[in-house]
């Protein structure tokens, strides 16, 4: 008797795994990868240098991923982005959509990054803090900005709800 190879054995964890469903594992294992490809990538060209960032950037950072999450998950105008993996499925809160992936393998998985401001967020962390070292005037320029419009964004849904009370 033959041992399985390495596809086969891989076919009967999926199965063992997901049952019937049809989990795209791997799609998502080609994307963490990916994503350990790039970060290793970016580790050992960056190893050598001995700077920090400084707690005011880790602030930015923090925010600018927050924000540039839900613009690119859940944004109106970045919904063409999505739309080859996503199917719209309604709106989900001021200037949000709800959408949905599509069923199939590797649209699938590639849709649930795309739709999930949580899982995005490491991507996103992972390129601005790289961006700190490679490129720090620009990275500080665009954390920045998308700081800034979290921060109207948060200071307009304050004044909604603030209007809203007023009225009634």
């Amino acid at each position: 008797m033959t041992q399985p190879t390495v596809i086969e054995r891989a076919r009967q964890h999926k199965h063992a795994y997901a049952g019937d469903e049809d989990r795209p594992l791997g799609t998502y294992t080609a994307l963490v990868g990916l994503y350990a490809a790039l970060g290793l990538g970016t580790l050992t060209t960056l190893a050598r240098r001995r700077e920090r960032l400084a707690p005011g950037d880790i602030a930015l950072l923090s925010v600018a991923t927050f924000k540039a999450s839900r613009v690119l998950t859940k944004g109106t105008v970045t919904s063409p982005l999505r739309a080859p993996f996503t199917r719209f499925a309604g709106t989900s809160g001021p200037s949000e959509l709800h959408e949905e992936m599509r069923v199939d393998g590797p649209r699938r998985a590639i849709g649930e990054l795309l739709t999930c401001p949580f899982c995005l967020s490491q991507w996103i962390a992972t390129s601005l803090a790289a961006g700190f070292f490679v490129a720090p005037r620009q990275t500080r320029a665009v954390t920045s900005v998308l700081t800034a419009v979290a921060g109207a964004d948060f200071l307009q849904l304050l004044y909604a709800q603030a209007e809203q009370a007023a009225e009634g």
